[in-house]
């Protein structure tokens, strides 16, 4: 066979090899990379080791994707429209008393949203102690330890947060919710709300990504 047409040959294979060592762009994000951005549908175990740790227990998550959804995974219209998937907890303290449910929802493979919700009854601190300890065991395990480093909001802590949520509202007429909302935790948003319904007290945490 003629040089000429062996060298361009040879050529064509190098570079053939060559495409095939090149590694990816790791620039890219992979679908790994994206399911593991914010918290996943899996981190429910790290709230329930925190919470089991202070005495309170949850349940196995239950899967839900009927015309129910809404009762479990609801915040507005415009983000329920986004959930197709939701999976919530009962949440009980040591003596098997109900304190409420965690619920999280999105897609099967990408939480949008996590619910935290406490009654409290028949006074609005009547369940002060759990409502910290479960609000903060979500916080830390969905978004971040380092409330204390960042401050979001200026509060000094979740309690600080907590306790002024608590004192505006008793200071109201308790006829329309209260909702604060804090940024700058991380890429999270979080809200806190107090509703009063059916004689109690509704504690509602809401981490949105």
């Amino acid at each position: 066979m003629n040089n000429k047409i062996i060298l361009p040959i040879i050529v064509v294979m190098i570079s053939a090899i060559a495409i095939f060592l090149i590694p990816e762009d790791t620039s890219m994000p992979s679908s790994e990379n994206l399911y593991q951005y914010g918290f996943t549908f899996y981190d429910v175990e790290k709230i329930n080791a925190s919470l089991s740790e202070q005495n309170i227990f949850m349940s196995t998550p239950t899967p839900v994707t009927d015309h129910t959804i809404g009762n479990y995974c609801a915040i507005r219209d415009d983000i329920l429209s986004t959930i197709n998937y939701c999976t919530t907890t009962a949440i009980q303290d040591s003596d098997g008393r109900s304190l409420g449910n965690i619920s999280m929802g999105g897609t099967p493979d990408n939480p949008i949203m996590a619910i935290a919700l406490v009654e409290s009854s028949p006074f609005l601190d009547s369940k002060s102690n759990e409502i910290e300890i479960v609000f903060e065991s979500m916080v830390e395990s969905l978004v971040c330890d380092c409330w204390d480093e960042k401050q979001p909001g200026g509060f000094e802590s979740i309690s600080t947060w907590i306790h002024t949520a608590e004192t505006k509202y008793a200071e109201s007429s308790q006829t329309i919710p209260l909702k604060s909302t804090v940024t700058g935790l991380g890429n999270e948003t979080l809200i806190l709300e107090i509703t009063y319904k059916n004689d109690s007290y509704l504690w509602t945490l809401i981490i949105l990504k």
